[in-house]
């Protein structure tokens, strides 16, 4: 039996193009660019986690995994698998509806940051206090992403007074200094840090004094040093820093930062291979979390490293970008929540980063969307969704048009 494709007749090439131009060019409905980045980000870092923590079962601290080498890997896709979901149901909420839920959203995070510190109730792991039961998460992580929308909130409703210290500055001061009383009895310097930065850079960027700004920055730096000063662990911890390769600290303190070192003097420009590193087998602790940048640079040396600085480069950059577009449209809330989510991940990578590479003290965070666990990536895929939204409804009003953006 013979096919025919059907083919039809009458029209030329000039008739098609003039068709074509005719018709009104259409606008991508959402930013494939960026969805991409994240989720590239996503599976890679699930790469390292698995390669990062292959060898744990053989560890008498992981005995009750049952040498199951694929035990992190199969949970780090669970996670990405529901924030994905999560992210999905995240970008289906209008930001007008974020932005009326911001302060809702900031109380009940605080309960839950209480909630974690009664006993009984809060989960401890490795000296701190910082989980609550069944499953339910890290709140100081969600806690970053409701900073976000607060901040934004709070400098769109009182944005004629920026210049004033008693109302525009001391309200949200005082907020951040009530999450700050209850991240540092966790303790939590590093996500308080992350949280602080947030506050401050979407404040800067709503047009605080700058003036008072630049003060209240000197300040928070004295705060932070007096809060390390105070604190045995952490000035044993910043000692150690200063000179982690004498014998006492590499030994003690500065143990996780030597190998971490040593992790990325292995690997040079090209790595020794996926899955060829040795710092990850019992010698760098916590090499799939908060150290997963060391061994990337082991196995996939400077090359692999260079690759995820661009990636996070472009997708803060990006943020921003989206940011500047809404305000741009009078979209204020909009813009300061797509900058604040920017300010978080870039600042979080720096911290982490700089951690890895010796440039700052030691801190346990985690790096956005590649480190193992579920309610950092599911919180990262939740902000980012928010960004996504922003950019979708700053498409739909460029295009003249606003069906869609309160469904």
């Amino acid at each position: 039996m013979a096919f025919q494709i059907p083919f039809k007749f009458g029209g030329s090439a000039s008739d098609a193009s003039v068709a074509a131009s005719a018709r009104p060019s259409r606008m991508m409905e959402y930013d494939q660019p960026l969805v991409w980045v994240v989720v590239l980000l996503m599976l890679f870092g699930m790469v390292m986690v698995y390669s990062a923590s292959i060898a744990l079962p053989d560890s008498p601290k992981f005995a009750y995994l049952g040498g199951k080498n694929s035990y992190f890997l199969l949970r780090q896709a669970m996670f990405i698998a529901i924030s994905l979901v999560g992210g999905l149901f995240a970008f289906r909420i209008p930001v007008a509806t974020w932005q009326r839920l911001a302060p809702f959203m900031f109380v009940v995070t605080l309960i839950m940051l209480a909630l974690v510190l009664v006993p009984g109730v809060g989960v401890s792991v490795n000296g701190a206090r910082r989980w609550l039961p069944m499953r339910i998460g890290q709140p100081s992580e969600i806690m970053k992403v409701v900073a976000v929308l607060y901040a934004a909130d709070f400098t769109v409703r009182k944005q004629q007074y920026m210049h004033k210290l008693t109302k525009g500055f001391m309200p949200m001061a005082a907020a951040m200094a009530l999450v700050g009383v209850l991240l540092l009895l966790e303790p939590d310097l590093g996500a308080f840090g992350v949280i602080v930065c947030i506050s401050m850079g979407i404040l800067f960027l709503g047009g605080f004094n700058m003036i008072w700004f630049g003060g209240i920055g000197a300040i928070l730096v004295l705060v932070f040093s007096s809060i390390i000063a105070l604190s045995p662990f952490r000035r044993a911890r910043m000692f150690a820093y200063m000179n982690p390769w004498e014998e006492g600290n590499a030994l003690d303190k500065a143990y996780q930062l030597t190998h971490s070192l040593i992790a990325f003097g292995r690997g040079e420009i090209f790595g020794v291979g996926l899955g060829g590193s040795v710092e990850k087998l019992h010698y760098l602790p916590e090499a799939h979390t908060d150290f997963i940048m060391a061994v990337i640079g082991e196995e996939l040396g400077l090359v692999g490293v260079i690759v995820v600085i661009g990636m996070f480069y472009w997708l803060v950059k990006r943020a921003f970008d989206i940011g500047r577009q809404a305000i741009a449209l009078e979209q204020h809330f909009a813009g300061l929540a797509a900058k604040g989510i920017g300010i978080w991940l870039g600042v979080q990578v720096f911290i982490n980063m700089g951690v890895n590479l010796g440039l700052l003290p030691t801190k346990g965070l985690t790096l956005p969307l590649m480190s193992y666990g579920g309610s950092g990536v599911l919180f990262n895929c939740i902000g980012l969704a928010i960004l996504l939204r922003i950019d979708y409804e700053n498409r739909v009003r460029m295009r003249g048009g606003r069906q869609g953006i309160n469904k």
